[in-house]
């Protein structure tokens, strides 16, 4: 690249151009631990955990991780929500130099199974709760599972909630198999923590294998490396202009088994020595309470979970104003959300940018002196290099301002695909990796999503961008969230589609009122040619709304139709 045009409108309490170096994982706990021990690290519905204590549990979990065999190149899984266990298994199979394979508690069995063949999983760690554990112990009884770890989820909670967790909510509770695979997390923790702290080499060794559908659709691990994953967190270290070590508070919302929690929420709050209160799913009500009564100052969401908490009628009340810091990520950010959050609590929140693939952050929209672009995802982290490049000729990059195919350089970019070269090579040129996203960057540097490849709508040989409709209908102040996918059409070969919910405090509108709205601010063949308003819209585990369902749903219907003719 000739030219970084973001250099010249850069925040100034940032270099872009520093240096970082890869550490282990395990000493972010351990260094943090050192410094403030008595500082609490978790809070998990009341109860805490010091920094102290933590290290402590980690020590001892690694020991006896370590008695089981566990060592470089050999994979725990978890199976977990947020919970104490979930940091506690992680920071003790990083200290001994295994590598943690994440699993959403969403997935099937077939999903599971797949995964912990492919990953080459030898122990899994889950809780004691029927959803959880009944899942699971069907795979480890027809897997090359050898062991699986059971935690106790009364053990993890405050007196009296306890107590009352095994009268009340009993059914919940599995009944465990004591048998051949069966390993007590507590019982792991009885030992005097003496671990032989594992010798990583941080670029090399693989700390995460993340699977992701990529930018292909086919799961697949993402090798995430301890450098990959440090220097990550170091990049966003600095972007917030005003955090005080040992005194921040984050409330963790997001599930830690995505990467952007892993890394924005976990890694970052342990690095800066922060109070993390614990959630295990977000539910916009106990969200409020909590808002409320902590004082939170650092905020990870996706953009469903800002709508909620705008459009809830206590929004005024919960203290938004004063977090200092509020990310939003896996999800384009609305334009007018956005600008809701400036206008009622003068509050600016940081969208940030990524993938998998790359840690996962690599671009966020300043805080400070010079602010944000509207729709834009920001400048590129401190060490990391954006290229536009043509989608139909690999190498070329795009002029300022013209669209192309977004790729990354940086030292948060993947190893690779776990056994997959072929997968690799194909998103991979050089040490640059293509993103699959659509977009330009401006003569400031700043980058303009416009939509993954892969949701680009083909409507009679134009290319139609979903984000773009979306937007537009955003805007009108009835909508609370749509999602726009391209369903077949035996003529243009693909229209737009809209799936949109309503607010409920908001004034009624039909789909002949919406199309109206929409027809001077989108191009004949950008207007959808349905629009369905649901009283939900699909969203991940993570909480951004999901389109695989409708276009699921888009297509059964189609090919119903075309047979019944």
């Amino acid at each position: 690249m000739t030219t970084r045009p973001w250099l010249d409108h850069y925040p100034t309490h940032v270099a872009w151009d520093q240096t970082f170096e890869g550490k282990p994982l395990h000493t972010i706990v351990d260094g943090t631990a050192a410094k403030i021990p008595d500082n609490i690290a978790l809070d998990f519905m009341g109860k805490t955990w010091t920094y102290g204590n933590l290290k402590t549990q980690i020590d001892a979990a690694a020991k006896s991780l370590q008695e089981m065999g566990v060592k470089k190149g050999v994979k725990v899984g978890l199976f977990l929500p947020n919970c104490p266990q979930f940091v506690v298994m992680s920071y003790a199979t990083f200290k001994i130099g295994g590598t943690v394979v994440n699993y959403s508690p969403l997935y099937s069995e077939s999903e599971l199974m797949h995964q912990v063949e492919d990953s080459h999983t030898d122990i899994m760690v889950t809780l004691d709760l029927d959803a959880l554990y009944s899942k699971m112990k069907k795979i480890v009884d027809n897997s090359r599972i050898k062991k699986l770890i059971v935690c106790n989820f009364s053990h993890i909670l405050p007196f009296p909630k306890n107590i009352l967790f095994k009268i009340f909510k009993a059914s919940a509770i599995a009944k465990v198999v004591n048998d051949y695979s069966y390993v007590d997390y507590a019982q792991m923790l009885e030992n005097d923590g003496s671990v032989e702290v594992a010798e990583i080499d941080p670029n090399e060794d693989i700390a995460v294998l993340q699977y992701t559908g990529g930018t292909t659709g086919v799961p697949k691990g993402a090798m995430l490396t301890h450098s990959n994953l440090y220097i990550n967190m170091m990049q966003l270290r600095d972007w917030p202009p005003d955090l005080e070590f040992g005194e921040e508070t984050v409330a963790a919302f997001l599930p830690f088994f995505h990467i952007f929690a892993l890394t924005v929420v976990l890694n970052f709050g342990l690095n800066v020595g922060a109070r993390i209160v614990v959630v295990p799913k977000f539910e916009l009500e106990d969200a409020v309470k909590l808002l409320t009564k902590e004082n939170i100052t650092l905020f990870a969401g996706v953009p469903t979970m800002y709508t909620a908490l705008a459009n809830h009628k206590d929004a005024d009340k919960i203290g938004i104003e004063d977090i200092k810091m509020a990310m939003s990520g896996g999800a384009p950010l609305p334009v007018d959300l956005r600008q809701q959050y400036r206008d009622r609590w003068d509050m600016d929140i940081t969208e940030g940018y990524g993938l998998t693939e790359a840690s996962p952050v690599t671009h966020a929209s300043p805080m400070g002196e010079i602010g944000s672009r509207a729709g834009s995802i920001g400048l590129p982290l401190p060490g990391t290099e954006v290229f536009i490049m043509n989608r139909e000729t690999e190498g070329e990059e795009m002029p300022i301002g013209d669209r192309g195919e977004i790729c990354i350089r940086g030292p948060q970019v993947m190893k690779g695909y776990w056994q997959r070269p072929d997968a690799t090579d194909a998103v991979m040129i050089g040490d640059i990796l293509k993103t699959g996203d659509v977009g330009y960057m401006d003569d400031e540097g700043y980058t303009f999503i416009m939509d993954r490849d892969k949701d680009l709508i083909l409507v009679g040989g134009f290319n139609v961008f979903p984000r773009t409709i979306e937007e537009a209908i955003n805007d009108h102040p009835s909508v609370e969230e749509v999602t726009v996918i391209g369903i077949p059409d035996d003529y243009l070969g693909e229209t737009p589609k809209a799936f949109v919910k309503l607010r409920e405090a908001g004034d009624p509108v039909t789909e002949e009122e919406l199309m109206a709205f929409l027809k001077p601010k989108i191009g004949k063949h950008e207007r959808p040619s349905q629009i369905e308003f649901r009283d939900e819209l699909p969203k991940t585990m993570v909480g951004k709304l999901s389109k695989k369902e409708l276009v699921a749903e888009e297509k059964a219907k189609y090919e119903a139709a075309k047979a019944a003719k």
